[in-house]
């Protein structure tokens, strides 16, 4: 237990935020996570179901005088993206998040923090054990999965909720109101490994790119940051050329909603070539570092030995795997034509690595346009189709589409403006929410989407500011007082 978290104010959201960071949730793997929520609900006396996926819904009783109030849905997403830094021991599946404090942020040792979105499944819990607060009919709806495809939203049936308000806690930056988002699409491709002998003669070695800062692949897309997927390949594919370098092995990036931060190849040179390709690499090394001085200054890219291999990849299967690697697109692909500074399409290219024989490229396209989207599935695919790889690709998620007429918005701008004596932003984001999917089985559903403010997610980087914790807080009280 993290006892100086406990001293943290609002006190009750940071004991459950805290009992929340000894819970394995990984995405995919929450039962744990499900039933201490379910068992949780029972324990404050209050009406509790989880339905066939693991989502949980918590109801809690208007107080009285306040049963004609809209019923209101707080939720959030009980999974968390499991990232460690290559030198952290850690198990995702059995250790607690080692929390600490740094100033005025709340960290993890080495680790994803978790607080995406375990905040605001901790916010949530403690308005439901609030005996003070005055409020309507409150139902909690906990999700799984939503950081890897949102399958439990996906999953939760018409009727599930009675809500006619749904207030999503998935949001990162306090201050910010957010009204829309993107829908998201995967893109897999696999190829099967085709290998030849190594060449007598040959040094092997490991080549790195690292130091990266990585982030979320909706909301840090637009943020100029580099990819170490296409830095290595950017150097893989020139040393090919210059130096008959070849790959044995390549194993960049991690997960498909995040931005990759470091990669490696294992590769067999030319003895004559070694000294030249090395001070190839020294250079790359600076001209990363010039061009990311800003947006990713700890890039590095360095070289070490190797245990030699007897294989590497086939000549012309290299050329396909590192032709499209280059040719692949990543970024930005398009801002919003009706939202100034918004991003409106993007693609990441998420990782790429050798598995059980093949080689499988992880990518992931959001767009706020539907057909927009399916454009750039289209344009990822296609660059794997023509290497001859097996292109599979998700069903997606939608779009939400923005309602600034949105009666749950003006209550939240109105207590915001009470609480805080300035203006909210109110803003559609470039992420995927599960609002979304919720509005196709909720067509009538009043959501908006906050929080407090999270840096550095879906990264061992990933921090909590503590003080908007309590920002969140006040504004909900101050959200639930002023609701009729």
């Amino acid at each position: 237990m993290n006892e100086e978290m406990l001293n943290l104010k609002p006190a009750k959201v940071f004991y459950y935020f805290n009992e929340i960071t000894k819970i394995p949730r990984p995405s995919k793997r929450e039962e744990k996570m499900s039933l201490w929520l379910e068992e949780t609900g029972k324990k404050l006396g209050l009406a509790t179901k989880r339905d066939k996926v693991g989502n949980v819904l918590i109801s809690k009783p208007a107080t009285p005088g306040k049963e004609n109030v809209t019923p209101v849905v707080l939720q959030a997403h009980m999974d968390m993206v499991c990232e460690k830094n290559n030198d952290k021991v850690f198990d995702f599946d059995k250790d607690a998040i080692e929390t600490y404090i740094d100033g005025e942020w709340l960290k993890a040792k080495g680790t994803t923090l978790g607080a995406d979105d375990g905040i605001g499944v901790a916010i949530a819990l403690a308005i439901l054990d609030d005996p003070e607060l005055e409020h309507g009919p409150i139902e909690a709806l906990f999700t799984i999965d939503e950081e890897t495809g949102l399958t439990g939203a996906k999953a939760v049936e018409a009727g599930f909720m009675n809500g006619k308000m749904l207030l999503n806690l998935d949001s990162e930056d306090e201050g910010q109101f957010f009204i829309g988002c993107a829908g998201g699409q995967d893109t897999v491709a696999t190829l099967p490994c085709e290998y030849e002998s190594v060449e007598e003669g040959c040094e092997f070695f490991k080549i790195e790119v690292k130091g990266l800062q990585g982030g979320h692949s909706g909301d840090d897309i637009n943020k100029g940051r580099g990819n170490a997927v296409k830095l290595l390949a950017r150097i893989l594919w020139n040393s090919y050329s210059d130096y008959n370098l070849r790959v044995a092995d390549i194993n960049a990036g991690n997960l498909r909603n995040a931005i990759a931060r470091e990669g490696y190849a294992v590769v067999a040179l030319p003895k004559e070539s070694v000294n030249d390709w090395k001070a190839y690499v020294a250079q790359m090394d600076k001209i990363y570092k010039e061009e990311f001085h800003t947006t990713d200054p700890g890039v590095m890219a360095v070289v070490e030995p190797a245990a030699a291999v007897e294989q590497v990849f086939d000549e012309s299967f290299q050329i396909d795997v590192l032709n499209a690697l280059v040719v692949c697109p990543h970024g930005v692909v398009a801002m919003s034509q009706d939202i100034p500074g918004f991003v409106e399409t993007s693609t990441n290219l998420a990782s790429v690595k050798v598995v059980d024989g093949n080689v499988v490229f992880t990518t992931s396209q959001r767009s706020s346009v539907e057909s927009k989207k399916q454009a750039i599935v289209d344009k990822v695919s296609t660059a794997f189709w023509m290497i001859g790889a097996d292109v599979e690709n998700s069903d997606g998620y939608p779009g939400w589409n923005p309602n600034p007429n949105s009666e749950a918005l003006r209550v939240l701008v109105d207590a915001y403006h009470n609480v805080f004596h300035k203006e909210p932003q109110v803003l559609a984001i470039h992420a995927g929410l599960e609002c979304g999917l919720f509005s196709e089985k909720y067509p009538d559903m009043d959501m908006v989407s906050f929080g407090p403010t999270l840096r550095g997610v879906h990264s061992p980087d990933e921090k909590l500011e503590i003080a908007t914790v309590q920002m969140c807080w006040d504004l909900i009280v101050e959200f639930f007082k002023l609701l009729k």
